[in-house]
């Protein structure tokens, strides 16, 4: 799974000092041309798997406003009640729609020490219930024991908190799974099996409705189409359980990381198993709010490469470092039929991503954390791991309003796109075209722009939850 280690946004405790204490640990990729990169894929079947949430720093005592971000930063940041306003859940719970009777699988590797403690500090914070059931299993292994040096570990702690903080945000009356896997990218063990393994435990014994999944590799970083072929047996599964499968686009906009985690492609590149027809993409987007959560102006593609307030609190430079929504065609998978309808976009490939949600840096979520490696507090957070659980969160509320799992969605997306139904709402603006530099060098990988109806930045769009949730029970019917 792809994605640089956590570079979140984060305050100094009390008057929000800019504190960048986390920062020396952020693994930033350079460039890298496909050359260098195809044959190493072609030499290792090992997947290289990390978190994409990004987050870095020092903590704060208490989670930061918007004005304290803005004024210490300027960069925005949210709060679970603008995230609800936002995506217009209010009128759904006030019909008792929240989850309720659903389960959302969230899956990590290691998972998080603390994440039971640190859900109800969340939730005591922000006036949320408690989740009626939250388990954590390990159907692929034990875990091996909390290692704060380890900071495999710690980034996935945090990805965890990020996953169960903000699925539990849009869905709080939704059952949550964590399931956690013994993945170690430091002992060789590559982590597309034991994911794979657990997510089929789940799915043949009928533990969950939607799983979030917020990681990802590159495509080209795997040996053959016939060794991604060989992983895709939960997706299958989930297909013929009706299980719908979520996974995040990304957060290297039309660029990504090659097999050794430090170089970039030079040309546009998606992912896997965000790209796989059986699993619906979820890109990011950015969104404009008041202190209410009352938008100042449409969504747009999240794209933070070029803004240098977020580039200077993130890498502590001026940038450009890619910093954006994955999406493009794929190199394994042909257009799927759903996608007929957008075939003059992405062509005779699968296209990504297929709906997108917030996960801009400027206009991150905040999170609480306790686990060991880094300060216990509050940390603004960014990515498509924050947008993949929102929408996990969104899946939920209408499995609850169609009194069963929806399965694979996708085929319901594309159609209400197409249909112009309200509860899609076009994104219109911005693009996922990065920057970066090398041996004094700038280069650019031209990626794909918004436009109305579907985009390879956006996909089909984001949602109004009050009018899309009803929308989607309707019309995603498997039986």
């Amino acid at each position: 799974m792809r994605n640089r280690r956590r570079a979140a946004f984060i305050a100094g405790t009390g008057a929000l000092a800019a504190g960048l204490g986390g920062l020396a640990a952020l693994s930033v990729p350079t460039v890298a041309d496909a050359a260098a990169a195809a044959p190493a894929a072609a030499q290792q079947a090992t997947i290289v798997i990390h978190p994409g949430a990004l987050h870095a720093g020092d903590a704060t005592s208490q989670p930061p406003t918007t004005a304290n971000c803005e004024a210490a930063f300027h960069i925005a940041c949210y709060e679970p009640a603008q995230i609800q306003e936002a995506y217009d859940l209010l009128p759904l719970y006030a019909k008792g729609i929240d989850g309720a009777g659903a389960t959302i699988v969230i899956v990590d590797s290691f998972g998080s020490p603390t994440i039971v403690n640190d859900l109800k500090v969340f939730d005591k914070q922000f006036g949320l219930p408690a989740p009626p059931s939250f388990r954590i299993i390990h159907p692929a292994g034990a875990i091996p024991r909390y290692n704060p040096n380890n900071d495999d570990m710690v980034g996935w702690a945090g990805e965890t908190t990020l996953d169960v903080e903000y699925a539990h945000t849009i869905a709080p009356g939704a059952n949550i799974l964590l399931v956690e896997t013994p993945v170690s990218e430091t002992e060789g063990v590559t982590g597309f099996p034991q994911i794979i393994k657990a997510e089929e435990y789940v799915i043949n014994h009928k533990l969950g409705d939607v799983i979030s999944q917020s990681f990802s590799a590159t495509e080209q970083t795997f040996p053959s189409k016939a060794s991604v072929d060989a992983l895709r047996g939960a997706y299958t599964d989930a297909y013929s359980h009706h299980v719908t499968v979520l996974a995040a686009s990304g957060d290297s906009g039309a660029a990504d990381v090659g097999l050794n985690e430090t170089t970039y492609y030079l040309h546009p590149v998606t992912s896997w198993p965000d790209s796989d027809p059986l699993v619906t993409g979820v890109g990011g987007t950015q969104l404009h709010l008041t202190a209410n959560g009352m938008h100042t102006s449409p969504d747009t593609v999240w794209n933070d490469t070029y803004n240098v307030a977020t580039q200077e609190f993130a890498y502590g430079n001026k940038g450009p470092n890619p910093l954006a929504g994955g999406g493009g065609k794929s190199i394994f998978f042909s257009r799927p039929a759903y996608q007929d309808s957008v075939r003059s976009v992405v062509g005779s490939s699968r296209g990504v991503p297929d709906i997108s949600m917030s996960a801009a840096c400027n206009g991150s979520v905040d999170i609480y954390q306790s686990f060991g490696g880094q300060k216990p507090g509050w940390y603004p957070t960014c990515g498509t791991s924050e947008a993949t659980p929102l929408f996990a969160g969104i899946v939920a509320l209408a499995d609850q309003v169609a009194g069963h799992p929806l399965g694979l969605i996708n085929p319901a997306l594309y159609s209400m796109s197409q249909k112009n139904l309200p509860g899609i709402v076009d994104v219109t603006s911005g693009n996922n075209t990065v920057s970066f530099t090398q041996n004094h060098h700038l280069y650019t990988v031209h990626g794909f722009s918004a436009r109305h109806g579907y985009s390879l930045a956006a996909g089909v769009g984001t949602v109004n939850g009050a009018l899309f949730v009803p929308e989607l029970a309707s019309l995603a019917r498997w039986w």
